[in-house]
């Protein structure tokens, strides 16, 4: 053979074997890393690296895939991928997979009952070999190994990755109370995120143990299923609009956090001199927001390298039993969004 490859395709195995007089055996224990390639003399290992660069040798993935019958393939599905929780997390996935050789599809659901039903069977059609939730109910039968992050549902063969909820709300309204704050306003997540309900309910509860009682009229929901903080921009219009006096504000998340203190300061108020906001996740551009971002910290990159870990650990080994719960720790980030209650203003 000349030293090039087949005009419109790459070079095979075989046909890189013959150029090289060796077998096709030797070259794809080299060309694979073998534990058994060590046997064969270095110098042939590095012809052989040389020639597949020089031909343009690309493996053939979909045979040696059928061969082995393994794809290092898994599917990842999330609400959508703009919003900085999910690309946090898909960031802790790829940190892990890109070590091991595997690759990930990704499909985005949009909160969709359709494609929440739909898009597991695409990507299982499409032979992953396992499935990432994240922030995604299960509304499919788990036929292969599922790890959910956020999931909070008691599903058969799926592993849910949690933030310990209960000590995330302790650490935020712990510090807007010793910062003297007593009127508390709080923006509720969407209907259909999984961290709605025990979020709020894990808040409440933290705000009763001290006392402080949160008025109906200084709670909104956060709607629409956009990643834009235009959502609490509304949300906490709505608050300003109903004339209630609160000195601080917990945000379901950092986005919406970020939309709310625009909203206040439209309204003639100044942060954090006037009202304290918090917002939740510490997503990359909570440091940077102007004033910085006072957080609770949910270790989204750890906990998308927890879910591949143990998802990968799950088809080494079949055998063992999958855990039910892996829980996570936040951790409070004191910026500039919160400071001592203005007395001027009341508790």
């Amino acid at each position: 053979m000349s030293g090039k490859a087949p005009a419109g395709r790459g070079i095979s195995l075989r046909e890189l074997a013959a150029h090289l007089k060796l077998s096709p055996t030797t070259l794809s224990l080299v060309l694979n890393g073998s534990p058994s390639a060590e046997s064969i003399p270095k110098e042939t290992q590095e012809r052989i690296f040389a020639a597949a660069r020089e031909l343009k040798y690309r493996p053939n993935y979909l045979a040696r895939s059928l061969r082995v019958q393994r794809t290092h393939t898994l599917g990842v599905i999330v609400p959508e991928l703009s919003d900085g929780y999910s690309a946090m997390v898909l960031n802790g996935v790829e940190e892990v997979l890109s070590k091991q050789g595997f690759f990930y599809l990704t499909a985005s659901h949009r909160h969709r009952d359709d494609l929440l039903e739909r898009l597991p069977t695409v990507l299982v059609e499409r032979q992953v070999e396992g499935l990432i939730a994240v922030d995604t109910p299960i509304r499919f039968d788990p036929m292969l190994p599922v790890v959910n992050v956020s999931g909070h549902e008691e599903v058969e063969s799926v592993t849910n990755v949690i933030l310990d909820h209960r000590k995330a709300a302790e650490l935020g309204v712990g510090h807007l109370y010793d910062l003297g704050h007593r009127k508390m306003a709080v923006l509720k997540g969407q209907d259909f995120s999984s961290d709605t309900a025990i979020r709020w309910e894990s808040i409440a509860e933290a705000a009763r143990q001290r006392t402080i009682p949160i008025d109906p009229k200084l709670t909104a929901q956060l709607t629409g299923d956009s990643p834009s903080p235009e959502i609490g921009y509304a949300a906490a219009r709505e608050l300003l609009a109903r004339g209630g006096n609160f000195t601080a504000l917990f945000a379901f998340n950092d986005v919406s956090a970020i939309g709310a203190i625009r909203a206040i300061r439209e309204a003639g108020f100044r942060v954090p001199e006037d009202v304290s906001v918090l917002g939740f996740d510490d997503i990359y551009a909570a440091a940077y927001h102007n004033p910085a971002l006072t957080t609770v910290k949910q270790p989204l990159f750890e906990m998308g390298k927890l879910a591949a870990e143990t998802l990968l650990k799950r088809l080494a080994d079949s055998t063992t039993d999958a855990p039910k719960v892996l829980t996570v720790e936040p951790q409070l980030v004191v910026r500039a969004s919160t400071s001592q209650i203005n007395n001027r203003n009341g508790g």
